[in-house]
This record gives C-alpha cells, structure tokens and sequence, in this order.
C-alpha cells in the first residue's frame, strides 16, 4: 500500500464539516416582494447556535420570572403607597377632629362664663312673652273715649260709662242675634244732650271710629232743664286693640 492512501475522515471531521456547512447556508430566502424569511436578514453575517434548546428555554423561563418579580413588587409599592396614602387622610382628620373638639369646649368656656347673662335675657323674653299675652286684647280707652266724645254733636257731655271687653283667655261672647258683627268689647254710656238729639247723626259719628261693630240706641228720655237723656250702646271690633307691646318688639 502506499504511503499516499486516502484515510477515511473520521466521525469528529464529518460532524464539524457539517457544521460548516450550516453555518454558511443562508439563514432565508426572498419572497418574491424581496423581504426576507427566516432568523436571519439577508446579507447578514452567518450565525447557528449550537446550545440545547432546554438552555433557551430556561433563559426565557428566567426573565418572565424577573419580569413577574418586578410587577409583584410594584404593586406592593403601590399598595404601600396607597396604605400610606389612607393614614395620611387618617392622621389629617383626626387632626381636623381635634381642632374642632377644641374649638367646641373653648366656645362652651366662654357660654359659661355669660350664664347669667343668657339667664337674664330668658327672663326677659318670659316677661316680654307674658306683655304680649296680657296686653293681647288691651284697648287704649283712655284715647278710645276721647275719640267717642269728638264724634259727639257740640254741647254733648258724657256723664257714664260702662265696658265690657275680651280677656287673654277666655273667648268673648258673641251675638246670638243674626247678621250682628263680631265683637271683642261692649261699650254702654249715658250722655245728655241740649237739644233733641238726631240718633243718625249720632251713628253716622260712631262709625268713624276705629274697630266699630255697630250702635243701638238704648233710649232717650227727657232730663232735668228741658235737657234729653241718651243710652247708648256700642259694640267694638279686633281693629280697636292697641298691640302696644307687639309695636315696642320690632
């Protein structure tokens, strides 16, 4: 045999021949628009790996699990901040409370320190409360019969009177008889006159003054020195009443 003979290449060559071979395929070919397919871009330098495919997979494994990592700790940063968050709010309205409660027993010191004040001032509403009340149905008379002698026809004088009003808490009586006005006083006087007196005009007068109901002759008779006796009687409505208190008060 000669010293030239061909030797077999041996496993370990045919495998890295092969790789060779691989390594300078194309990684893709062109469509017929011209993009290429396949890992690798056309004109590219050549490239294989050689790793198992369990490598990639546990590299690709491990950076979903960081990526799961990182989102699970920005959200218990989130959730921290957001518990921070609530006891900040927390904190400032206990604060606020505080503020308040302090304000509160700081004004009801000062309220104490006008007790007596405020007691007085009671007082004085229940008095002013009770005026009301009391002077409810009070009638100025002393004016009202001023006004009822202006009425009067000249050289007549009032000699009695008689009067009947409404209390604060008893109803006045009405009339039984129909077609009568309502009425909160009665006022009954006696009253000579010179001359024979004309009772419309005496009516027509009455009727001028304030809180007038009606008036009815009770009689006229002839007096002593050719003079002439008048009863008369007179009913008065709510528009008499002074409301004197009610007038002080606004």
């Amino acid at each position: 045999m000669s010293s030239h003979a061909l030797v077999a290449p041996s496993r370990l060559e045919r495998s890295a021949d092969a790789s060779s071979r691989r390594a300078v395929r194309p990684a893709g070919r062109l469509s017929a628009t011209g993009q290429a397919r396949g890992y690798a871009a056309l004109g590219g330098e050549p490239r294989v790996s050689l790793l198992p495919a369990e490598v990639n997979d546990f590299h690709r494994a491990r950076a979903v699990r960081r990526k799961l990592v990182f989102g699970v700790f920005a959200v218990l940063a989130l959730v921290a901040a957001g518990v921070a968050g609530t006891f900040y709010l927390a904190a400032q309205a206990e604060a606020s409370l505080q503020s308040a409660r302090a304000a509160t027993q700081n004004l009801l010191t000062q309220e104490a320190q006008f007790a007596e004040l405020r007691q007085v001032q009671s007082g004085i509403a229940l008095v002013q409360a009770g005026q009301l009340v009391g002077a409810s149905t009070e009638i100025d008379w002393t004016q009202y019969l001023t006004d009822l002698q202006a009425t009067l026809p000249p050289g007549v004088t009032i000699n009695t009177v008689t009067i009947d009003s409404a209390s604060p808490f008893i109803d006045y009586a009405q009339a039984s008889v129909p077609l009568e006005g309502s009425r909160i006083a009665t006022l009954s006087f006696a009253a000579t006159s010179p001359t024979l007196p004309s009772i419309p005009d005496w009516l027509d007068g009455l009727a001028t003054l304030t809180g007038f109901t009606d008036a009815v002759p009770d009689s006229v008779v002839i007096g002593e020195g050719s003079t002439y006796l008048v009863n008369m009687t007179m009913h008065i409505n709510s528009d008499a009443f002074s409301h004197r208190f009610a007038e002080e008060q606004k």
